[in-house]
């Protein structure tokens, strides 16, 4: 019975590939595929989302004219429109202008971008004076939507936990409500998530650097926490995955931004593809 306790043995999966991206996206912090392209983008001041075909060639770029890139962490999206998570807040943990901004698809490709704004802040956190940086648990890189409501996967740098938060999925200013927390034992930095199949797949980091997926399936309505839990470890050392994405829930695309610590580390930025037949099939032809 899944009653969200199964246990399983620890699975490591190589990707079928991994190309290199333009030195113009060396920050890839989020990813989506819509529109037949892999969509993605920087994360510090720059406003362009990047279409990419399944290689990471760059097809396309429409850019966001009228707001700013404070700190976009993740991209996300529903039938209608595009998300885009403006709550990077690891600097000092103390932001007071979280927000996601709010995009109708069709006026995003017609490249005349209609957006919203969502703002939100924490109902757990009442201090706002300033961190060291990397050491809060209110900074943010993963979410997901739902017809009604968005459910923010914290990256909590102390416990290495990520907290999910819940806000209503329209424009306006809301206090974010703490719903449950994971121990992934890393920094989870993105999320993507198939309603129809009861499916999450989220992607981060250990301290180490050693990039994982985390599923989330087979759960009650949205307690995202009541079904199987999995974690899969990449073969892919040192390596800052950032996002993630999938159509049919078996084969993900995620990609790591650049990681340059010379002479140590010299990781480039890259998108990688792998199959995760071998976990999921039956699940999603059960």
């Amino acid at each position: 019975m899944n009653d969200g306790n199964c246990q399983y043995q620890t699975f490591k999966i190589k990707p079928e590939y991994s190309k290199p991206l333009n030195d113009s996206i060396k920050e890839t912090s989020g990813l989506i595929s819509f529109d037949n392209l892999l969509w993605t983008h920087n994360d510090d001041h720059d406003r362009t989302i990047y279409g990419l075909d399944s290689l990471g060639k760059i097809k396309k770029k429409i850019t966001l004219k009228n707001t700013v890139n404070h700190d976009w962490e993740e991209i996300s999206q529903d039938s209608s429109h595009l998300y885009i998570g403006d709550f990077g807040n690891n600097y000092a943990g103390n932001r007071t202008d979280l927000r996601i901004l709010k995009i109708g698809k069709e006026t995003f490709l017609k490249e005349k971008p209609i957006i919203e704004t969502i703002s939100f802040t924490y109902s757990d956190q009442n201090d706002f004076s300033q961190n060291r940086t990397n050491t809060t648990n209110f900074d943010c890189e993963a979410f997901i939507v739902t017809k009604d409501s968005i459910y923010l996967f914290t990256k909590k740098w102390k416990s290495l936990h990520t907290s999910i938060y819940s806000l209503p999925n329209k424009p306006g200013n809301y206090i974010a409500q703490l719903k449950n927390t994971l121990d992934t034992k890393g920094l989870v930095t993105g999320a993507i998530y198939l309603e129809s199949k009861k499916l999450i797949a989220i992607c981060g980091y250990s301290t180490k650097g050693k990039p994982f997926i985390y599923l989330l399936y087979d759960f009650k309505n949205y307690d995202f926490l009541s079904g199987n839990k999995r974690k899969i470890n990449l073969k892919l050392p040192f390596h800052q995955i950032e996002g993630i994405t999938t159509e049919d829930g078996l084969h993900y695309y995620l990609t790591n931004e650049a990681l340059i610590r010379k002479p140590i580390l010299n990781v480039r930025q890259q998108i990688h593809y792998f199959d995760l037949s071998s976990i999921l099939n039956s699940y999603l032809h059960k």
